[in-house]
């Protein structure tokens, strides 16, 4: 008996047992891991580049917009000349008394009024929000390409895995979801503020055109808002967007893996996270 129990010590048998379990654990961990990694790669580069596109676009419109407008932010040039020539004319006709009081340069008296001034500050808004969301969209391909070739590293298979791990539980501890859905927020954000930029020009402009860029804006905003509602009221709603996710993260609990420390092996319900 006494050489049956040294046999037993002295051998492997028990170490390659558990040797197959921990090997097979991070091969399931590996797998599921890659398809995880693989649908949330795919999702965040393809919303950054439809910001980077949508606001490569709509930026060139905004510029437009505001370079017409340039002009009201300073007297015209025109005044003057008019202004001369209409001293020639009054006192080509003797009346010096009527050139007189005219005055040479109308800039001198031309200031800029509070509606042109908050309507160039709303448009300038609206242009530095789509150009920080494009930045935004930049550094989100930056990050996401670090995630992708970094995330596992070299070394044996539970080291690889453990290493991925701390890399995942680093996106839900900073909160890279949040952050990454913000850039899209920015771009609807720079979109409002043109519609109200362009509806308030056009409003001095020609009452009547600014009435249909003033209800196509309010429209736009108020189905906005209730399809956001709608995303808060119900989860199952299908139109899903980044800012009720976000307003919903606030709230809600995430299902997706909970931190773990670096030093110990996922559990089983974080290979179940993944599926949630």
């Amino acid at each position: 008996m006494k050489q049956v129990l040294d046999v037993l010590q002295d051998s492997t048998i028990a170490l390659k047992t558990g040797k197959d379990k921990r090997s097979r654990f991070w091969g399931v961990y590996k797998r599921v891991a890659e398809e995880h990694d693989s649908e949330f790669l795919e999702q965040y580069t393809t919303d950054m580049d439809i910001v980077l596109i949508f606001s490569g676009l709509f930026s060139a419109v905004s510029t437009s917009f505001i370079v017409a407008m340039e002009s009201d932010l300073s007297p015209d040039p025109s005044d003057t000349t008019n202004a001369l020539l209409k001293q020639l004319v009054q006192i080509g006709l003797g009346n010096l008394a009527e050139a007189g009081s005219t005055p040479v340069d109308p800039a001198s008296v031309w200031s800029l009024t509070a509606p042109i001034l908050w309507i160039q500050t709303i448009a300038y808004a609206s242009l530095s929000m789509s150009l920080l969301a494009a930045f935004g969209a930049v550094l989100g391909k930056q990050w996401l390409g670090y995630y992708k070739s970094n995330r596992y590293g070299r070394g044996s298979e539970d080291e690889r895995g453990k290493r991925r791990q701390e890399k995942f539980n680093g996106l839900v501890t900073w909160h890279f979801d949040a952050v990454v859905q913000s850039f899209p927020v920015l771009l609807q954000i720079s979109l409002l503020l043109f519609g109200i930029a362009l509806g308030g020009h056009l409003w001095y402009e020609q009452a009547s055109i600014a009435w249909v860029i003033i209800g196509t804006t309010v429209f736009g905003f108020l189905f906005y808002s209730l399809t956001v509602m709608a995303c808060l009221i119900s989860p199952a709603c299908p139109f899903q967007t980044p800012i009720s996710t976000i307003l919903r993260a606030l709230y809600v609990d995430s299902k997706i893996i909970s931190p773990n420390s670096g030093d110990r092996s996922p559990s089983e319900s974080t290979l179940q996270g993944f599926y949630t």
